[in-house]
């Protein structure tokens, strides 16, 4: 249990006094009640099904996904994807030009994309031989100024997750911001961190709708965090960052379970038999682990073997430019018809 953790001491100070924007449905907020005449939003009064703004605060959607999650509503924002998240939390904890964050690469490239957007120092401290943090040398990086340390555990591109003692040693330690993104979580075995919350106040989650819930389309991503994280968030977002054809598609969706656990149940297998045919390509040096929905290989050669798969119209992606990932490329695990030709091709590739 991490004691003596004020996020006040983190927020920007500009938003400390701030009073967020108060939107027409966030001062009437029975909305969905047909029985009202509406005058109150300048809104074209014909109705077409998407004429009236969508719930600000998405309740209903919030409802659904924190029973799902086993969470409540007020440990829980909604963005536009998960990158709006992740863009909410440099505005709201890191001063431009003066703080700093720490990513390990080979990550996810939108930490530093966003850290440069917002004027912030990225600190890069790159991931040991089998891709795990360095944890003395994160530490030793951070200074009074650091305020977010990323995490991405399934890690993207590599597909491995960090160990639990790592991460517990992160937010045992430091005083800011440790946030984990468990985009690829629904594939992985290991306990999402979002039952911890209550150990570590300076605790984020992340997850998403994209992956396994094969809703990329719509853009949706969750943040957990505590009530004052949260509540600190809520005062910065836009006023409606959820439109009303994503909250509609997304609780649509999220009431099919079963369906949603075969689709995962398969890609899981379909990853096991994926793993085991490029393990047996002549020109496949390193087939990694993976607790993702993708796997990424070391090849003799990525930049032909890139080359050679989009001649045969086979799309992946060459990953040889992120640190420790030389001639690597990272395969997205498809339909089995999507795999079985792509094991097909590689072994045409091979002398």
């Amino acid at each position: 249990m991490k004691k003596d953790f004020d996020i006040n001491q983190l927020v920007r100070e500009n938003l400390k006094t701030l009073k967020p924007y108060s939107s027409a449905r966030d001062e009437f907020k029975d909305a969905g009640n047909t029985s009202y005449v509406f005058l109150d939003a300048n809104e074209n009064p014909f109705e077409n099904g998407v004429n009236r703004y969508p719930d600000p605060q998405q309740r209903n959607l919030k409802a659904k996904l924190a029973d799902l999650k086993g969470m409540s509503t007020s440990n829980l924002l909604l963005g536009n994807g998960s990158d709006e998240v992740l863009d909410l939390l440099f505005r709201a904890f890191c001063e431009p030009n003066r703080d700093n964050i720490i990513t390990m690469p080979p990550t996810y490239g939108m930490y530093g994309v966003l850290a440069g957007i917002n004027a912030v120092e990225n600190r890069k401290v790159p991931l040991d031989a089998n891709f795990q943090p360095n944890v003395d040398e994160i530490l030793k990086q951070t200074d009074p100024k650091t305020r977010l340390i990323f995490l991405c555990s399934p890690n993207n591109p590599t597909g491995n997750s960090f160990s639990a003692d790592s991460i517990s040693s992160l937010l045992d330690a430091f005083d800011g911001l440790v946030i984990i993104d468990e985009a690829y979580i629904d594939f992985s075995d290991k306990q999402s961190w979002i039952g911890r919350l209550a150990e570590y106040p300076n605790l984020v989650v992340t997850q998403t709708l994209s992956k396994a819930y094969g809703m990329a389309g719509i853009r949706l991503g969750l943040c957990f965090a505590s009530e004052a994280i949260i509540g600190i968030l809520n005062k910065i977002k836009p006023p409606y960052n959820v439109n009303q054809l994503t909250q509609t598609r997304a609780f649509e969706r999220i009431t099919k379970g079963a369906l949603i656990t075969s689709e995962i149940k398969n890609i899981l297998s379909e990853r096991r038999l994926l793993r085991e045919a490029l393990s047996s390509i002549s020109f496949v040096k390193t087939v990694f682990n993976s607790d993702a929905n993708f796997v990424l290989v070391r090849v003799d050669n990525a930049d032909l073997r890139y080359d050679q798969l989009i001649e045969k119209g086979i799309v992946v992606r060459n990953r040889s430019k992120q640190q420790l990932c030389e001639n690597t490329l990272r395969f997205t695990v498809g339909t089995p018809e999507e795999n079985q030709k792509l094991i097909a091709t590689l072994k045409d590739l091979e002398p």
